[in-house]
């Protein structure tokens, strides 16, 4: 019996699975976020994410943290280059291939199917495959230059709105939406709060997690947090119809795979729907997460045809 492993490594957390060749699935493990590993930290913080997960995942299975794996593959947030030196070290398999997590989330969702996948957690992405294997990829430039529709970009879209009001050219009034940052600051103006989002105290991550409490507000009708919302759903859409047109020449009509937080959102996710339809591209549910992609990605870098993974 060979045995693969899986790896999804995002900015939020990591999740690993072990299987053996015949598609078992034997365990699951989890660690923390692991998108960035040039300076010192940001390896300390890889090493642990991908230890604890891949770890968790062989106890899951019973087996030694030292056995030999046959093959890994590990699907990484910021991309492969500046981590394909320490995984080698941190998994012991006779092959380790690193790519980006969107490939592996493609690969979980479609099978190998022609199709693109809308990743929009704490950062946003979208990866598409042709019916020829052509891959096309949109957004995914990370907090600072891009990620629109993502969570930092809701929190983002919503702070902006806040701050130009608070200083007089903004509008409508976002109350509400000022109101929600000063209580989860412990803020007295606008200003004081974005200041705080600079410190250690708030990491990206953290800012973020208030995108939960902006939908909250679009809930309750709120109307500067709805049209937050509409922007990022539409913002996502746009990223599936740019990648689906690199590689859909025929206008075959790609299906569209949505994973990630931001999709829990009911008005998100029900206009990012309308959008896709009117592209002529249906929603689909995925039939397996990141980690399960990059598993399957594991196969094929062993020279195998994937088999149908099974849970235990």
């Amino acid at each position: 019996m060979h045995l693969y492993v899986g790896v999804d490594g995002g900015q939020s957390r990591t999740r690993a699975v072990v299987a053996d060749d015949s598609g078992r699935l034997l365990g699951r493990g989890s660690g923390g976020p692991c998108n960035h590993a040039t300076h010192a930290e940001g390896e300390a913080r890889l090493r642990k994410a991908i230890t604890e997960s891949v770890g968790g995942a062989l106890a899951q299975a019973g087996l030694a943290p030292s056995v030999r794996l046959r093959g890994a593959c590990l699907g990484m947030s910021g991309g492969p280059d500046d981590k394909r030196r320490i995984v080698s070290e941190l998994v012991a398999a006779e092959t380790v291939t690193v790519k980006t997590d969107a490939e592996a989330a493609l690969e979980g969702a479609a099978l190998g199917q022609p199709a693109a996948v809308v990743i929009a957690g704490t950062g946003a992405i979208c990866i598409a495959r042709g019916p020829d294997g052509r891959i096309a990829r949109s957004g995914g430039w990370g907090y600072i230059f891009g990620d629109e529709g993502s969570a930092f970009h809701i929190v983002r879209l919503a702070m902006r709105n806040c701050l130009a009001w608070e200083e007089g050219w903004g509008e409508p009034e976002p109350k509400d939406l000022a109101k929600m940052f000063l209580a989860e600051t412990g803020s007295s103006g606008m200003l004081e709060a974005l200041h705080r989002f600079y410190t250690p105290e708030w990491p990206r991550r953290r800012v973020a997690g208030l995108a939960l409490r902006v939908d909250d507000l679009a809930e309750r009708g709120d109307k500067v947090s709805e049209w937050i919302l509409r922007n990022c759903a539409e913002s996502l859409a746009a990223l599936a119809d740019t990648s689906i047109r690199q590689v859909d020449s025929a206008d075959l009509g790609l299906p569209v795979y949505p994973l990630g937080g931001v999709f829990r959102s009911r008005s998100v996710m029900k206009r990012f729907e309308l959008s896709c339809d009117s592209l002529g591209s249906p929603i689909r549910q995925p039939s397996h997460d990141g980690a399960v992609g990059a598993l399957l990605l594991a196969y094929r870098a062993d020279g195998l045809e994937p088999p149908q993974v099974r849970v235990r």
